[in-house]
């Protein structure tokens, strides 16, 4: 599996409805996990920034993260970007490599 990072945020209408933000959230990750049942998720942050929220996780291929990121987008998200990740002893690995 490979790991990415989506880094999501959420339309303004929808981030002004913060104490629904639970029930939004869950229904979010039930249909991720409907629809791409092979993805992992690792870890989820609250973020003050850019973004509004960030999120580990383990998909198959680009594929699935792409689904991953088409699914924020279709449920409030104004952007969502899936990065893909390498782990730091993998880069210095590369990096002999070059």
């Amino acid at each position: 599996m490979k790991t990415f990072i989506l880094m999501t945020k959420l339309d303004p209408e929808v981030a002004s409805k913060m104490r629904e933000r639970d029930a939004v959230g869950r229904a979010w990750l039930e249909h991720v996990k409907e629809k791409c049942p092979e993805v992992k998720f690792i870890a989820h942050y609250g973020l003050l920034g850019q973004y509004d929220f960030m999120d580990i996780y383990e998909a198959p291929d680009e594929e699935s993260a792409a689904k991953v990121s088409m699914i924020s987008r279709a449920n409030g998200a104004v952007n969502a970007e899936s990065w893909p990740a390498i782990p730091y002893a993998r880069v210095v690995e590369l990096s002999k490599e070059i």
